[in-house]
């Protein structure tokens, strides 16, 4: 895909890294890339993935905005308070980048509708706040070899990690699923709701920065991404650590 006059110019901070370039960001405009979850993690990755030139965004949610989602849930405003999460955020998209395709997908992900889903992108963004929806997007995305990001938020700690389980390792072997990593969801009332337990506003921001990150990698083809390692974050020491997994 060419990309116009206006373009080069948007991009210009893009296209003079050698690791991205002309041709990176031309593979950025092509992309088709689901975010899973317009709320805390999808707000930050979904600006961020608008800003770089994604081609066309994708977006899943099923909740409405509601005032205690603007402490963190930075796409959305006081006007779009009531409003559908996957209109405000095609709005929000829309005033940052027009070259930006938005399709909205205002349901849940579940077994039966993932792989529907799923199968009609490049690559996954699960920012989603469930289990359920977790297991999923990772099962129809190994099944239709998509690559996924998944991450997750809790109070002051965040985690992150790329999957591509369809594809052999640098070591010879499969790379792990999210299942390998989480082989069963923790029993009903284990983990406090966000509203339950609360969250500090920018920790969202902070990990879905690095989903948007680990998303650009994975089109460009550059760096190293998170396949077989889960990153942890820690807000409160500012610490991070990377732990490494490996497939059953």
């Amino acid at each position: 895909m060419k990309l116009s006059d206006e373009e080069l110019e948007r991009y210009a901070r893009h296209i003079v890294l050698a690791e991205i370039g002309g041709p990176g960001q031309q593979k950025l405009k092509r992309a088709r890339v689901l975010v899973i979850g317009a709320g805390g993690l999808g707000a930050p990755l979904l600006l961020y993935l608008a800003a770089a030139g994604v081609g066309t965004l994708g977006i899943v949610d099923d909740d409405t905005v509601a005032l205690s989602n603007l402490q963190r849930q930075v796409i959305h405003d006081t006007d779009a308070i009531g409003t559908a999460k996957v209109d405000s955020a095609a709005a929000a998209i829309k005033r940052i980048n027009p070259h930006v395709e938005v399709e909205t997908y205002a349901l849940r992900i579940t077994p039966d509708n993932a792989p529907g889903l799923v199968c009609g992108f490049d690559i996954v963004a699960d920012g989603s706040d469930n289990f359920a929806t977790r297991y999923a997007a990772a099962d129809a995305c190994a099944a239709w070899r998509r690559p996924l990001v998944s991450a997750a938020v809790g109070r002051f700690d965040g985690s992150v990690t790329t999957l591509k389980p369809y594809e052999i390792g640098k070591d010879d072997r499969p790379n792990p699923s999210y299942r390998d990593l989480f082989p069963a969801p923790p029993p009903d009332g284990m983990l406090p709701t966000c509203a339950e337990a609360g969250i500090l506003g920018a920790l969202p921001g902070v990990i879905g920065s690095i989903m948007a990150l680990e998303v650009i990698k994975l089109i460009a083809g550059v760096g190293e991404p998170l396949i077989g390692r889960l990153m942890l974050f820690d807000g409160m020491s500012m610490r991070v650590e990377t732990i490494g997994y490996s497939a059953g």
